[in-house]
């Protein structure tokens, strides 16, 4: 399973994009998104998804 990110939740603050491990994360139309194909959760990484951790905004980040 992956990651998305609710875009009208989004403030493009872009806090996520550095810290993701794959690189899943992006800019997109003035907001961020996350590649699904790509986002692994950070399993074997951390013990929790880096962007969730990082998001200040409740419900932006959210299971796909």
């Amino acid at each position: 399973m992956a990651f998305q990110i609710v875009r009208d939740v989004c403030t493009a603050c872009g806090d996520c994009e550095p810290l993701c491990p794959t690189k899943s994360i992006t800019p997109f139309k003035g907001v961020y998104k996350i590649d699904a194909e790509t986002c692994t959760e950070c399993e074997g990484e951390s013990d929790m998804p880096q962007c969730v951790d990082a998001c200040m905004e409740d419900d932006c980040i959210v299971p796909a």
